[in-house]
């Protein structure tokens, strides 16, 4: 069975490419830390840059520092739909939801404060028996919530060193922590019952399935 066909690979390369679009202005850091905690204290969002942007090479851009931060919270939430449905067999295939990009680019183009949109789905077939699609529809959030803990995890690591941190560590510890917050939010978010939503399809299938 084929994990990826060329078309999803390019739906992905897109998506990710719009979110970086979206994105670039929103997540800025203020460089001037000495501990953990103040670089803890001081992760904005909005902020305006103080001192110049992050040393690191693949993170001096703001466009591809959002890609790095939202593209993967985003495709490997999908990737948990898509794997738990082949897990059982059906055929499952990632799409980059072109409408709603093309709404977020406009509406960042416009100078919103929110944007909204769906960036991509995953296609399975309708049908699914109550619990594979209580498992399916979780799978998604599941991604998320382990890269939520993940990220406080290595957070937790850094505030546990008693040892003077270099600028390379201050770096991916910001970026740790931008995150954390990435996928916290996308798991409480994906996880209310709100119909079309992850959290909806799983309480509903679940209720199908013991009642």
């Amino acid at each position: 069975m084929v994990l990826f066909n060329i078309l999803e690979i390019i739906d992905i390369i897109i998506m990710s490419l719009a979110i970086g679009y979206m994105f670039k202005d929103l997540f800025k850091v203020r460089p001037r830390f000495s501990t953990p905690e103040d670089i803890i204290a001081q992760v904005t969002v909005g902020a305006k840059t103080v001192g110049g942007k992050l040393s690191n090479k693949l993170l001096t851009s703001d466009f591809w520092y959002a890609v790095a931060l939202v593209a993967p919270a985003v495709i490997f939430h999908e990737f948990g739909h898509k794997f738990m449905a082949m897990f059982f067999g059906h055929t499952a295939t990632f799409h980059a939801a072109y409408t709603w990009l093309l709404l977020g680019i406009i509406l960042k183009l416009m100078n919103f404060g929110f944007i909204f949109f769906v960036p991509a789905y995953v296609s399975i077939p309708a049908g699914l028996p109550p619990l594979q699609n209580a498992l399916v529809s979780f799978a998604g959030p599941l991604v998320n919530l382990i890269f939520w803990l993940g990220s406080a995890a290595i957070i937790k690591y850094y505030y546990s060193k008693n040892v003077h941190l270099t600028k390379k560590q201050k770096n991916m510890l910001v970026y740790w922590s931008f995150f954390k917050k990435i996928n916290m939010f996308l798991f409480i978010f994906n996880m209310l019952p709100i119909p079309m939503f992850d959290g909806f399809h799983v309480y509903t299938s679940l209720w199908a399935f013991f009642f």
